[in-house]
């Protein structure tokens, strides 16, 4: 079982209840999923056949981060402005349920947010009204997985946090209690 599934079970739930004066157990908050996205901007323009391997980089960065395969996203409509055609493939995303989804945060807060320089904390702000969370990262380098010499082009990525909880307050204190750490105002 993952550390931080345990850690959840044995420790953040009895505070949960007691915090909130939750009456059952199954009123207490918990993760859902994690959903990481990566937009690949010039992949979606025409006749880049470089741009092709930008988008099979992104994706083998993901896979690499993750441990499972990611799926490559699609766009809906065309827009002539960013010459991208309906159809096109436009960056790669991966849902994480279960264990790995608990194994990638635990990654995430234990061992990569502490490798970005001048790390201040995540922002306390960032979440959605509904309890779920989303935090942007700037480059891909700061996972130890990654090879700095494999990589082609520095990415960012987007990391949706979706919990159960319904409130911003119940789902900052399910994510403080496992560890996640917030910026002070």
């Amino acid at each position: 079982m993952a550390r931080l599934k345990e850690l959840y079970r044995t420790r953040v739930v009895p505070e949960l209840i007691k915090q909130f004066n939750y009456k059952n157990v199954m009123q207490v908050p918990k993760l859902e999923k994690i959903v990481l996205n990566m937009g690949v901007g010039r992949a979606g323009q025409t006749g880049a056949g470089e741009a092709a391997k930008e988008l099979d980089g992104a994706v083998r960065d993901m896979a690499v981060i993750t441990g499972q395969k990611p799926v490559v996203t699609r766009a809906r409509k065309s827009i002539s402005n960013f010459k991208i055609r309906a159809g096109a493939r436009i960056g790669c995303k991966v849902t994480l349920r279960g264990e790995r989804m608990y194994e990638f945060l635990d990654r995430l807060v234990n061992v990569t947010l502490p490798r970005i320089r001048d790390f201040q904390g995540v922002s306390p702000s960032s979440f959605d009204g509904r309890g779920n969370f989303a935090m942007g990262m700037k480059e891909q380098l700061v996972f130890p997985e990654i090879d700095y010499d494999k990589i082609d082009k520095v990415r960012g990525m987007d990391i949706i946090i979706c919990t159960t909880a319904r409130t911003d307050e119940e789902a900052r204190a399910l994510l403080q209690a496992l560890g996640m750490p917030f910026r002070q105002k």
